[in-house]
């Protein structure tokens, strides 16, 4: 059916998935700040990231098939309620703990929205000029938000307070839902598929018992039961999930759509530059915040050269994509991501921020780069009638390597600052091991406040160096690790095969292929 008013529905579909996207990035530059608020360790600050992204990952594919069945409409208007309602209690925050089950909340109403978002617009925009230019808008939409997280993040940090980036939700979410009441129209396809909840279940308790070892890992003991423990529960929780989905009539993950060799090259892709690059700007931030004293306004205009280019990239992308093998664009951008971060290494205590400007342009290009080229890739890789869950299995690869990008990248930070630090100040009298794990938190240069003046700026110094140390130390590890993806990408990917021309495509076949933006 037609939707009475396509442009509300735009609208209104933008907005909401300009929120959401703006809240997995705004929250970057406010970590010191939370971290002061609360008295926060850098488990804590991991989970503020990552308490957002596990539901959105975890109920990315399941949202979708809700909005199929009970309608999208309907799951929309429920995730704009529980992520504005998510939002406001976030603001309200009253500890690190507590941020960060309300921000499972708004992770859990984001999936309503970015599972049902372009849904929507396909059915609001029938005609496939007009879908076009939606999906172009939408489009632009995704990578203006994420270039413009860390700035509106920054200015309503340094002004009203980091309340303020959750509480600016609350009048657009009010809005939006009111708009939807009066304006959108219900939609659904005539078959809609069954949800997978075992599958779901696994998946998410996997990701979380995940994440879980590798957060207190630290702090615990690798080898601590509690440790070993979580990551044998979470390899038990993976493989059910993926014996589910190869034995389940409708999975919620078409395991068959890894048999393309295109398809894995473009998903693994996505996945690492999502978990090397995206992950590390966590890491970035606390750098810029903490070790080198930046407000977080300040802090927000330093990623402009990232965001910048992959905003410029993108575009360009697009248009040459069709001029260009895929193995070279898809690879292309994840060899980009790694010169990128490899040039983000030989970092020292008195380096200027600057330094990290090379890198930063050369990488945002490789992001840019992917966001433009890896849908199409991607769909191109499959048949018509997988192609919206292709999308969805991206989309949700994203997601799971942010999270997974910033529980690993804690890991190495935290042990090389931690050494760095003890390195530099043993045998100095000081309480080492305390000011080691406060600078492994990503407190920076402010573990000098806790010693005596005369020695405050021999521990800032230290502070400094260890800083560097290990931002160093994960741009390194990453580098290797998107250059050796983006190798196999240029061997995985291929050109894709003309389709046969006897194929027939259903309105549902047409309405997957409405799928092709994702988080860029």
């Amino acid at each position: 059916m037609k939707a009475r008013h396509p442009g509300w529905t735009l609208l209104v579909v933008c907005a909401a998935v300009f929120m959401l996207l703006l809240d997995l990035t705004v929250v970057a530059v406010a970590l010191g700040d939370l971290q002061r608020d609360f008295n926060a360790d850098l488990g804590e600050l991991q989970w503020v990231v990552d308490a957002y992204t596990l539901p959105l990952a975890g109920l990315l594919l399941t949202a979708a098939t809700l909005g199929d069945r009970i309608g999208r409409r309907r799951i929309f208007a429920a995730g704009l309620a529980l992520f504005t309602l998510g939002s406001l209690a976030c603001a309200l925050a009253w500890s690190a703990l507590s941020l960060d089950a309300f921000r499972a909340v708004q992770g859990t109403g984001s999936a309503l929205l970015f599972g049902t978002a372009l849904p929507l617009i396909g059915a609001a925009f029938p005609d496939p000029k007009g879908r076009a230019g939606a999906i172009g808008a939408f489009g632009a939409t995704l990578t203006g938000a994420t270039a413009v997280g860390p700035l509106v993040g920054g200015a309503l940090v340094d002004g009203p307070g980091w309340r303020w980036i959750f509480l600016i939700n609350v009048p657009i979410g009010l809005a939006a839902l009111v708009i939807t009441a009066l304006r959108l129209s219900e939609s659904r396809p005539e078959n809609p598929r069954k949800a997978d909840w075992p599958g779901t279940a696994l998946l998410t308790a996997g990701l979380f018992t995940l994440l879980l070892g590798l957060i207190r890992g630290h702090d615990d003991g690798w080898g601590s039961p509690e440790i070993v423990g979580l990551f044998v529960v979470a390899g038990v929780l993976v493989a059910g999930f993926l014996v589910r989905q190869a034995t389940a009539a409708q999975p919620m993950m078409d395991l068959g759509l890894f048999r393309s060799t295109t398809f894995s090259g473009a998903a693994l892709s996505v996945f690492t530059v999502s978990a090397a690059l995206v992950g590390a700007t966590t890491y970035l931030s606390l750098y810029f915040l903490n070790t080198l004293g930046y407000t977080p306004f300040e802090a927000g205009l330093r990623f402009l050269p990232m965001t910048v280019a992959s905003f410029v990239a993108a575009p360009v992308a697009a248009q040459l994509a069709h001029r260009v093998s895929p193995r070279l664009t898809v690879g292309g951008s994840v060899l980009l991501a790694a010169l990128g971060m490899g040039l983000m290494t030989q970092l020292d205590g008195s380096s200027p921020w600057t330094a990290l400007i090379p890198g930063f342009v050369i990488a945002g290009l490789g992001m840019g780069v992917q966001g433009a080229v890896v849908s199409s890739v991607s769909l191109a890789a499959v048949e018509p009638a997988r192609a919206g869950m292709a999308t969805g299995v991206v989309n949700t690869l994203r997601q799971v390597g942010v999270a997974a990008g910033v529980a690993i990248w804690g890991v190495v930070f935290q042990a090389r600052v931690g050494d760095e630090v003890t390195s530099r100040l043993d045998g100095s009298g000081l309480p080492v091991d305390r000011l080691a794990d406060a600078a492994g938190s990503g407190a920076g240069t402010q573990i000098a406040n806790a010693v005596p003046a005369p020695l405050r700026e021999t521990v800032a110094a230290a502070a400094r160096a260890a800083g560097a140390a290990g931002l160093d130390r994960l741009m390194l590890f990453g580098a290797i690790a998107a250059a050796v993806v983006g190798l196999a990408a240029l061997v995985l990917v291929r050109a894709p095969a003309e389709p046969p021309s006897n194929v027939p495509v259903s309105r549902e076949t047409d309405a997957a292929r409405e799928e092709v933006p994702e988080l860029a």
